[in-house]
Formats: structure tokens, sequence, C-alpha cells
């Protein structure tokens, strides 16, 4: 989500410098009963994820673990996680981290990387003896990947499952069932039927095969389960969410209140409000701006009440105008929304407890000056284990972790939501965090489908920065709404958990001699607040669109190219929305909007 100041959308996959990580100690003495094996998770052609599994299968502890393996030349690793890795040329160990080292008696501790080239390893050594059935035997090759599971007798608690079988060169042994990317079952047969789940939740399904010596291959294509019962809740098969970022910062130079929303008619056809954005400060929720957030006084004829605040109410600022708002539109649902591209850097450390940060956010929202405000919370962390104005090296399964700390601790009782990447570029944002398990624990995704492209490429070319579909002459593969859900999709978020997202502004540029895109420029176009960003409700009628490319519109006036949604390609997006099976939209942000309310007008009607 933008924040004051926004740059690109996302664009290369986090790399770790190697070189610069601390060296490794020689390996420990050689540990015959225990065994190393490799899987390659994910393949994306010119990269992969792999992950080594170290399994004690001896009678007595491990205290320490060292794989060693060969890469052909072109091969190697780029970013690791939950291993110290290190490289002399084609030569690469992995150390046990200090958390990780220990092994008991048949237990198993795996290790992940992503690389590039499409080489295999050779060679395993573990703690400098051999890897004891390790994928380096070129006479057994590890099992394929089963078929996508399919779901049937679905219900309240349980689901039956059934995939195709998976091959290997000496036999497959058994399948393991990951529900959430957790291994819940391990069975011989090509079926399954999971039971204790809970009423009205959404599960993911992901099946791995292994074989006679133990060695496990590719997990299967994931299948979104939704177990019945449980009530419905907006985004789940209810009601179209129809949701809008409201911003701390706004009553200053925007002059923008919570009572806009009641004069600009928008309040009544909206369902939820995202707060933005309180910050995360030592690993913990905190509120930004404490004078526009509580402190602010509201004449009365600024207020949405009608009524003036006193010098010495307990509650006034933007919390108590939201508290007004919902007395008079008890629909609406409120969310506080925390990080944002300028606060996200704090989310490295809460990463690191995240229980303490679920606790902490908890206590934010429940403050009982404004516990009546908030229904839930939503995450706006840009990006985890990846770069947006900071980098961040949290890992793969940092975010998953992090929501489900929060769904722990928030209950049922309350929304817990998160604004995520839509860079769907093959090894992007989008595949540098474990989405699809982190969305059994949201009640939905804002799926930034946004900022794609914009006048940080100061000389173009000219594009769309919210493109629908992709078309001929994108800059980029994958920056595209429709490749950024269909991926989502594919790795196991339900298509009533993503919610559509919409810009209430246009990023162009200046010095262009072409009306169509793809063409050449001398910088970002002069806006308001910020060069190369303006709001809808004054390009409407300052660059009026006159084309449309990708689903969305685009403007050419005198040397300035403009893209920016109109209500006619809004209504294209939400007719979209809906063959989808999305749970709804949701867009940035409600100042961004013409007077009456235009943009948002369109979204309702859009999805009614």
């Amino acid at each position: 989500m933008r924040f004051r100041h926004r740059a690109a959308a996302g664009f290369a996959t986090l790399l770790l410098p190697f070189a610069g990580l601390v060296g490794l100690a020689s390996p420990a003495e050689a540990a015959t009963s225990a065994t190393a094996t490799f899987a390659k998770t994910q393949d994306w052609g010119t990269g992969f994820e792999g992950k080594w599994t170290v399994k004690n299968t001896g009678d007595t502890t491990l205290s320490s673990w060292t794989v060693e393996w060969d890469y052909p030349s072109g091969t190697s690793v780029t970013s690791a996680w939950d291993a110290d890795v290190t490289s002399s040329g084609t030569h690469w160990t992995a150390k046990n981290k200090s958390w990780n080292g220990t092994l008991a008696p048949g237990a198993s501790v795996s290790f992940g990387f992503n690389g590039s080239g499409t080489g295999s390893p050779s060679n395993c050594k573990l703690n400098g003896g051999s890897c004891d059935g390790g994928t380096t035997n070129p006479s057994d090759s590890a099992p394929s990947a089963p078929g996508t599971p399919t779901a049937s007798s679905i219900t309240d608690t349980s689901v039956k499952l059934s995939w195709s079988a998976a091959t290997d060169d000496k036999g497959v042994k058994n399948y393991d069932v990951l529900r959430n990317g957790t291994k819940v079952a391990t069975v011989t047969t090509t079926s399954y039927t999971d039971t204790g789940l809970t009423a009205g939740t959404s599960y993911s399904y992901t099946v791995q095969a292994r074989d006679t010596a133990d060695q496990t291959g590719p997990v299967s294509g994931a299948v979104s389960v939704t177990t019945t019962g449980g009530g419905t809740d907006p985004g789940t098969g209810g009601d179209k969410v129809k949701l809008g970022y409201f911003t701390e910062w706004g009553v200053y130079g925007r002059n923008y209140h919570v009572k806009n929303l009641v004069t600009s008619g928008s309040a009544s056809k909206i369902t939820h409000i995202n707060y933005a954005f309180g910050n995360v400060k030592d690993g913990k929720c905190v509120v930004d701006d404490t004078y526009a957030a509580y402190d602010k006084a509201y004449t009365a004829d600024q207020s949405v009440s009608g009524v003036a605040d006193t010098w010495d109410q307990p509650l006034r600022g933007n919390f108590n105008q939201l508290r007004e708002l919902k007395a008079k539109y008890p629909n609406i649902k409120v969310l506080y929304s925390f990080g944002g591209w300028t606060y996200s850097g704090g989310f490295a450390q809460a990463a690191a407890n995240p229980a303490a940060f679920a606790a902490s956010c908890k206590s934010v929202i429940e403050d009982p000056r404004w516990a009546d405000v908030f229904d839930g919370i939503d995450i706006d962390w840009e990006y985890p284990n990846a770069c947006g104005l900071t980098c961040d090296t949290s890992g793969a399964a940092a975010f998953k972790n992090l929501m489900a700390a929060l769904r722990s601790e928030f209950g049922s009782d309350y929304l817990v939501t998160a604004a995520i990447t839509a860079d769907a570029s093959s090894g992007g944002k989008i595949d540098a965090a474990d989405y699809g398990g982190a969305s059994a624990y949201v009640n939905w995704y804002n799926v930034m489908t946004y900022d794609y492209f914009g006048a940080w490429d100061k000389t173009g070319p000219t594009a769309p920065h919210s493109p629908l579909t992709s078309y001929s002459g994108i800059p980029k593969a994958g920056f595209n709404s429709a490749d950024a859900i269909a991926k989502l999709k594919a790795k196991g978020v339900a298509s009533s958990k993503l919610l559509l997202g919409i810009g209430f502004y246009g990023r162009g540029w200046t010095g262009v001699t072409q009306a169509a895109p793809g063409g050449t420029a001398t910088g970002p176009a002069t806006g308001t607040y910020e060069a190369g960003i303006e709001d809808y409700k004054v390009l409407k009628t300052s660059c009026p669109a006159t084309g449309t490319v990708g689903g969305t519109a685009y403007a050419y006036c005198g040397s300035n190219w403009w893209s920016y949604d109109t209500p006619a390609t809004i209504g294209t997006k939400m007719t979209w929305a809906k063959n989808q099976g999305l749970g709804g939209a949701f867009f940035w942000e409600f100042s961004g909007d013409s007077s009456n309310g235009e943009l948002v007008s369109a979204i309702n009607s859009g999805l009614s």
C-alpha cells in the first residue's frame, strides 16, 4: 500500500550474498546413522526451490549436521533459510542453525533454498560421510509429483482427498498429506479422509510421494477446500467485500475526513474500512499519529454526528469519527491496518516473536478508549522475504507464522486480513513467501494489483500501472491482475479470500510523444502531492482518458501520459472479479475519488 512515497510494486527476488556469510566450521564426525535427501519443490524454468531433509536414523541423538554437495557449473544457490550455506566454486556446504542442530533418534529437519540453473546435486555428504540413500545415487531417482488432489464428501469437520499416483524407478512407498503446508498423515493409498476440521473454514491440501529409499519428491498442486457450516462471513461466500483505505494523514494537506465518506455517498456503498497506518516498532503494534488518531477536535459541522467535540471528552480524532460513522452505518466494519510501504521495516523484528507481536496488536485494538471501533486487524507487510523500501530476510515461513499467531491471539470473533504483493513474475514476490499456507489464518487478502509500472522508470516505456490482463508489449510478464490472482489460486488460496485491488489515482510520465502505450518519456509528470502520481478526481478533467489497454484506461494530453481506472474500467474489473469467484474488491484510497464518490459507486454497482 502506498504511504506518502511509493516505489515499484515489486521486482527482483531477494538474493542473499553468500560470499558475505560467516564461514562454516569443519564437518562433524561422520555419522552413518543419518540420511540427507533432496527434493526440488518448485521449478520455474530458469530457477527452482530446493529442500534438503536430514533425518536421524540411528538410536543416539545427533548434536549437529553439515550437508555438502556439488552442483554443475551454471547451477547455484541464491538464497537460503533454516541453514547457513556457503560455497567454494561448485561445492556447496550447509550447516545447521543454532536452534535446529540437535536431532533425537527418528527426528528430521529440513532447510530450503532458491536456486538458479537446471542442474541436480551430486556427491552428497552428511557430517563427512555418505548421505545414505540421498538423491546422489543416479540409480535411484526421487519420485515424481502426485496428481493434484480432488476433494469430495465435504462436511463441517471432514473432507475426503483423492489423487493420481506418483511414479518412481524403484517404487513409491507412501504419501505425505499436507494441510496448509504441514504434514497431517502418511498413507500407502492414493486417498485420505481428513477429520477434526473447523466448520466454515478454508484449508489448502497438497500431497508428496516417498520412495522405498524414503526420498521425497516434489509436492503436488494444491486444492483449496472450505468446510460447510460455520455461518457466512463477508468474502467467503456471502456478500462481496467492498473495502476502502482511509489514511490517517489525509486530515492534513488533503483535508479529507471521515465525514467526507458521508457527504460523498460512499459510506452507504461500502462494507469495510481499513484505517491506515499503525506503525510497527520494536516488534510491536503502536498508534502512529496520536493527534490525528484520537486527539484532534472536530467542530459540529465537521463531525459525522453533527455534535462538536469537547475539550474533556475521552476520545476525539479519527477514532471517534469512525465510531460515529459506525453508529450511522451499522453494517460497516473497521480494521486497523499496520505497516505500509514506510513502516514495513518493523516486521522483521515482529516475525522473530510472532506471539508477542500479536499480543501487542490486540492490546492496541482493544484499548478501552476505542475498543468498540475496530472489528479486526490488517497487516500490510511490504514485503515478506523480499525487498520493498528495505529488504527482508525473515524466511519464506515468516509471513505464515505471523498470520497464524494473529489468528491465535484474536480468535474467530475478529477479522484478520493482509494486503499482499501482486507480483506474479517467475520467482517474484508471490513466490518468496508462503501465501498459500498463511491463507488458512486470514479472512481475505487485499491483492495490491496496482503500481505495476510508473515513472520510477523515468524514460518509460509508458504502461498502465494497474492492468487487469496482459497485452502485447507489456514491459514485464506476470505484472497484471489476472496473472497474480491465478498464481495465488495455484498456491492454494481460495478465490473467495482474494480481493481485487483498485487504485483511485493515476501514474504518469511527461516528455511523451506517442499516445499509445510503450512510448519513451523524459521523467515523471507533475502531480499535486508527488511527481508521477495524481488523484482520479483531478485527472478526470485535467487529462481525460483517450484509450484502454489491458482492461484499464490511459490518457494522452500534451506531452503527458497517464494511466488510471475510470468508472467504466472499474465496471469491467468488477465483472471479471465476480466471474473469478473473488471475495470482492478494495481500493487505495477514499480521498482520490470525486466529491460524489463515483469510483466507489462503480465498485458497488459492479459487485452487486
